[in-house]
């Protein structure tokens, strides 16, 4: 039984038991020693609502990452924000009314995760992708924050390169946040002919997100001309890898990257060249599949409220992540929304 999370003055909380498929990976990399930091609960077992019907098989008896009633969704794994990631997987299979249709493409780059996977959730459709530093290592640029230099938040860049070709659409989600309602919902958002979609902010102040010299520099601010450009956060998307594939949208975003390296157009780390590309060209999706901003406006100590309006997804975007507050024993008054997905730590 599902019961459904809704949030606008009361929270209720709901869980499926369900099973999954056996798992699927794609490599093995190198131990480093470094997921031995970790210690993660199993997950309990989830399986398909009866309505969901079954997936097609490989010759392996796998399931195939080509089956057409697949729910694509790709996520990073990378030491610091690995706590983050296992609660955002969590969360999803406890709200999807078809969990075993969910098919997760893990982005990593330097250390050995996919056993911790595997033992956290041992019948999870998955498979890892290795994503080289070295493909962005020289178009990254210094950025108000450390943490948005690392290479693999640049990973979403080359989500259709990275993954297989019969796969046709992909979400794409940050480490930080929980899904608290179907995402099959958002995964048949409608993208009409926009190759991605994305909650939009038009209210923000669009001009903050590049330089002075960017706006007075007619070759660099006339990519805006005949548009209507608005702020989205890209810790949420939902791709049409095929449409991106066709136009080589990777490369015109590591056009804009190489250009930032010698005339520093923004400050920020992997959002303004999206914003370059596709802000005013984006599907909007409704708010509610990202309420952002939870982890502060990148000071320390702050604290934000949820938006006015329904909520099916809590991003703890900015600096300020909820297991970092809780472990300190200063959170914030959201972060008790985030800690009952959280399955760090041995079992009681």
């Amino acid at each position: 039984m599902l019961w459904i999370m809704r949030f606008s003055g009361f929270f209720s909380a709901a869980m499926a038991m369900v099973v999954l498929s056996p798992s699927l990976q794609s490599f093995q990399m190198p131990p480093t020693g470094s997921e031995n930091r970790f210690s993660f609960r199993k997950a309990a077992a989830f399986r398909n609502a009866d309505e969901c019907g079954s997936n097609q098989r490989g010759v392996s008896g796998e399931p195939s990452v080509c089956d057409p009633s697949l729910v694509h969704v790709a996520i990073t794994l990378d030491v610091e924000y690995l706590r983050g990631s296992i609660a955002a997987v969590h969360s999803i299979l406890q709200h999807s009314s078809c969990p075993e249709s969910i098919f997760f493409h893990f982005l990593v780059s330097e250390t050995n995760l996919e056993s911790l996977v595997q033992s956290t959730f041992p019948q999870l459709k998955f498979k890892v992708y290795y994503f080289d530093p070295k493909i962005v290592r020289n178009l990254i640029s210094t950025s108000v924050r450390q943490a948005l230099e690392q290479p693999l938040n640049y990973a979403r860049n080359y989500l259709a390169d990275l993954l297989e070709g019969c796969v046709r659409r992909v979400i794409y989600l940050d480490s930080d946040l929980v899904v608290v309602d179907d995402i099959s919902k958002l995964w048949t958002t409608s993208l009409g002919s926009r190759t991605i979609g994305a909650p939009e902010y038009c209210h923000a102040n669009f001009t903050t997100y590049f330089t002075a010299g960017f706006w007075s520099d007619k070759r660099f601010s006339a990519t805006f001309a005949r548009r209507k450009p608005c702020y989205f956060n890209t810790g949420v998307m939902v791709i049409d890898l095929v449409k991106w594939r066709k136009a080589r949208y990777t490369k015109r975003i590591e056009r804009w990257m190489e250009i930032q390296k010698s005339d520093r157009i923004y400050e920020l780390g992997s959002l303004p060249p999206f914003l370059l590309v596709f802000a005013g060209h984006v599907a909007p999706i409704e708010h509610r599949w990202n309420q952002h901003g939870l982890g502060g406006d990148n000071v320390r100590g702050s604290c934000r409220d949820l938006h006015p309006g329904p909520v099916s997804l809590l991003h703890w975007s900015g600096s300020g992540k909820p297991w970092l507050r809780l472990d300190s024993k200063r959170p914030c008054p959201l972060d008790a929304l985030w800690a009952p997905y959280d399955l760090y730590g041995h079992s009681p």
